[in-house]
Order: structure tokens, then C-alpha cells, then sequence
């Protein structure tokens, strides 16, 4: 007799395993399939976000931001070291240690709250029914639901004509195991993954280049805060070229010849490695959507409606298989919005206060809208924009590349967007969500009163220049 559950989720990633959680919270059971393996090759909870994705890459980032400021900046400060060299192993086997420290804290939470694992895949059949394949093969065995969650997450995007060996030319997964560091690494994409992975070896002493094929950089962010952040990547040493389309990638015996195409003509050029880091796509594969007449929209999502519901009645979709930003904390937000919602709670996602985060150095965060946005849509608002350099904290850090914006209606005075780049922007971008998740005006940051000295008063300053009265600031 097939086992029975008030939800089964499919993916164990941040939004199937936080949904799954809080499903048996309100009392539901539940079980959650999860096709993950880690590190090691075993099964791991957490999806790509814990096992190759958010959290390998901030460890990473960590290691060699600590490399980069022992062997530049450290003498600025009167700290002199010797001969600093990274292990690079050993910073790999780091990272490994911290995603299975998580994945095994998530297995915990499991157990804690009674939620059933299937390490394996699943299949849609009809009549509410979920098909349970192992990983290894075994007994293939049927779930019946009450209730369906989709989260599948996403997958690399390829490209046809540059295919990946995992050894030479590897996806962003292959960037996160390299036993040392590429002489020349190229990497095929400036977005937010070839930014982050694009640094982290080129602090460890690879010459690296990024090819672009879109003429804007980071055209997500603010024009501002992306022209500061273009010239500091720039300034740091990334080589950043934009409008630069793929033509072809041959492979040798230890490096790969890359083909491209920009406003200049056609180049080639030579790299030891070659990470395709062009995005991610929907996570369909395996679960037969046509099986049970699941509708998908033109970009290969999982369509669903504001409460994510999808088309066929208690199936439901969260993450990045559906529209929207891939983000892990919107999947998670999601996952908990329709798990409340089928416990009968009003629950609901502002998706006009999701901030996002490039852990670039300094990092890159926002939440709301850009200039670009606003113009576009005429509105009239009004802007305050203060420089770290005018900032006390920055400046005892040694960090004052950076500034931080805030966008609020001229006539209302309603907080309309956030910008910051700063170090720990990923921290401070909190005020900036929560500010606006209570509809805060740009005069309730101005009389919030902000610890002295810290960089989370260049968001006071910023406030306060919206209406031209900063106190820190005469540029």
C-alpha cells in the first residue's frame, strides 16, 4: 500500500527543505524528495545552494579575500607577514566541511520535525500520486498527496557550441573544485556568478578574464552603483569585456582556445580553464510535467499564479523552477507562503521588497527599484546619494571604494529603492528591506538614529541627501 502524506515536496533545496519544515510546524505530514548528492557524492540535503552553490562560493570568497589582505593590504596597517601562499586543497576541503556540517544540520531538522526523506528521484503521475526512484538504483516505490510542492531549483545554462569536459571547460559547480589555481582562467559570463567565481581565483593569482556578450554590466543594478562597480572590478584586475558574443571553444590537451566575436571583430584567445557561467534555467527534468498537464510558460517555468499556485488544483511550484528572480531566500519565502496557505494562514510574499546581493569585494546589494526603473515608468522621485569616502568607518577599514543610494518618492517621500555598495552591504541591505517592507518614508531613516562609527550610517546620510541636508558630505 502506498504511503500517504498531507504534502510531498520534490527538491530539497532552500525552498523544498525550509517549506517542509514549516508544513510539519502547522502540523502536516510530510515528505520531501531530494535527488542532492554532496562533496563526497553522497546524498546531501540543502540543493544547489547549500552543496554547489550560495554557501561553497561564500566560503570561498571568504579564503581568498583573507589571502588577498595578507598579501596586499595588510602593510598599510603596520602588519608585516612573511612568505603568505595559499593551500589550495586545503581551502577546498574547507568549503567541503561547511557544506556538510549544513547538510547534515538539515537531515537533523528532519528528524526533529518528523519529515520523511527520500534521497531520490520523483515523478509526477496522476491522481495526486508522486513516483519515488532511489539514487543507486533500488525499489521504486509510490507516494500519495494531498497536497504537491514543486522545488526543483534550476541548472546551469549551457551553451551548444561550448561544451563542457568538467576538466577544461566546466559549468559553475566545476569553478567551486579546482585543485589549484588556472594561470588564465576565462570565464564566460559578468553576471553575478562569473563575478563572484571570477574573483576568488583571481585573488589567488589567476589572470582572469570575463567575456561578456551584453554591452551593459550588471544591467539588474543601478547604473551608478554598476559604473562604480565596473571601474573597481576593473581597478582590482578582472579583465571585463562586454559585447564579447562566444563564437566557439576548442578544446586541447591542457587548455582551451576560446573564439569571440565583439564590436572590434573577431579574437581568439587561450586559457588554462573555462567556466560557463551564463545562468541558470528551470529544473523540469525528470518530473514528467506533460504527464499530468502541467503548464509551463515560454521560458520553460512552471507557471503559477501570485500564491504560486499552478494550474492543476494542490500542485504547487516555489523557487527557481517558477517566474521571478532565483534567489534562495524568495524560494524559501515562497515555500513558507504556500505551505501557510494550505493550513489556511493568509500568508503572502512582497516581491517588491526581495533584496539581492553580489558578494563581489566591496560587496553589491539592493532592494526596490533602480533609477532606470523609475524613469521608465515616469515617476517622480527624488535621489540621495553618500560616498564611503566621506565615511569614518570605511575610512579606519580602509575600504572607502563605494557609496550608498536611497530612491524615494518626490511626493510622497516613500522609500522606493535601496542601493549599496559597501563591505557587508549584504548585512546592511536588512534596514533598507525592512524599512521598506513597513512602507517607511526616506525621513524615518533620517531620524533613525545610526551607531557612530559604522557604514550603516552612509544609509542615515543618504536619507538625509534625498532632501539635500547631509551632515558628512560637502562634495
Amino acid at each position: 500500500m502506498a504511503q500517504a502524506f498531507d504534502l510531498v515536496v520534490l527538491g530539497g533545496g532552500p525552498a523544498g527543505y525550509i517549506a517542509a519544515i514549516r508544513a510539519a510546524q502547522l502540523g502536516l505530514s510530510v515528505a520531501c524528495i531530494d535527488s542532492g548528492v554532496g562533496p563526497e557524492g553522497k546524498p546531501s540535503l540543502g540543493g544547489t545552494c547549500l552543496n554547489v552553490g550560495c554557501i561553497p562560493s561564500k566560503a570561498l570568497l571568504e579564503s581568498s579575500e583573507h589571502f588577498h589582505r595578507c598579501k596586499q593590504e595588510l602593510k598599510e596597517h603596520g602588519i608585516t607577514t612573511g612568505d603568505v601562499r595559499m593551500d589550495v586543497p586545503a581551502m577546498i576541503a574547507r568549503k567541503n566541511k561547511i557544506v556538510r556540517g549544513l547538510a547534515t544540520g538539515v537531515t537533523t531538522l528532519f528528524a526533529k520535525n518528523k519529515v520523511t526523506s527520500f534521497a531520490g528521484t520523483g515523478r509526477l503521475l496522476a491522481g495526486m500520486r508522486v513516483e519515488v526512484s532511489p539514487l543507486g538504483g533500488g525499489t521504486v516505490e509510490t507516494l500519495e498527496a494531498k497536497n504537491i510542492l514543486i522545488a526543483t531549483g534550476s541548472l546551469p545554462r549551457d551553451i551548444d557550441h561550448v561544451p563542457t569536459d568538467g576538466k577544461i571547460v566546466v559549468d559553475s559547480s566545476g569553478a567551486l573544485d579546482f585543485t589549484s589555481a588556472p594561470e588564465k582562467l576565462g570565464v564566460i559570463g559578468a553576471g553575478v556568478i562569473g563575478l563572484e567565481l571570477g574573483s576568488v581565483w583571481h585573488r589567488l593569482g589567476s589572470q582572469v578574464v570575463l567575456l561578456e556578450a551584453m554591452e551593459t554590466f550588471l544591467p539588474g543594478a543601478d547604473e551608478q552603483i554598476a559604473d562604480t562597480a565596473f571601474k573597481e572590478m576593473s581597478r582590482q584586475g578582472l579583465d571585463i569585456r562586454l559585447g564579447a558574443r562566444v563564437l566557439a571553444a576548442k578544446i586541447g590537451k591542457d587548455s582551451v582556445e576560446v573564439s569571440y566575436e565583439n564590436s572590434d571583430g573577431k579574437h581568439s584567445i587561450e586559457f588554462s580553464k573555462l567556466v560557463v557561467a551564463i545562468g541558470r534555467k528551470p529544473n523540469t527534468q525528470g518530473i514528467d510535467v506533460n504527464e499530468v498537464g502541467l503548464l509551463l510558460d515560454e521560458r520553460g517555468n512552471i507557471h503559477v499564479d501570485d500564491f504560486c499556485r499552478t494550474n492543476l488544483p494542490n500542485i504547487y511550484a516555489v523557487g527557481d523552477v517558477v517566474r521571478g528572480p532565483m534567489l534562495a531566500h524568495k524560494a524559501s519565502e515562497e515555500g513558507i507562503m504556500v505551505v501557510e496557505r494550505i493550513a489556511g494562514q493568509p500568508s503572502r510574499v512582497n516581491y517588491d521588497a526581495i533584496p539581492w546581493v553580489i558578494y563581489t569585494s566591496p560587496e553589491i546589494a539592493w532592494v526596490g527599484k533602480t533609477e532606470r526603473q523609475l524613469r521608465a515608468s515616469a515617476r517622480d522621485y527624488k535621489v540621495g546619494v553618500f560616498p564611503l569616502s566621506a565615511n569614518g568607518r570605511a575610512r579606519a577599514m580602509g575600504q572607502t571604494v563605494g557609496l550608498t543610494k536611497v530612491l524615494a518618492d518626490k511626493r510622497s517621500d516613500r522609500l522606493l529603492g535601496v542601493h549599496i555598495m559597501a563591505p557587508m552591504a549584504s548585512e546592511m541591505i536588512a534596514e533598507a528591506v525592512l524599512a521598506m517592507e513597513f512602507g517607511a518614508s526616506a525621513e524615518d531613516l533620517q531620524r533613525t538614529i545610526h551607531a557612530h562609527p559604522s557604514i550603516s550610517e552612509t544609509i542615515h546620510e543618504a536619507a538625509l541627501a534625498t532632501d539635500g541636508r547631509t551632515l558628512n558630505f560637502h562634495g
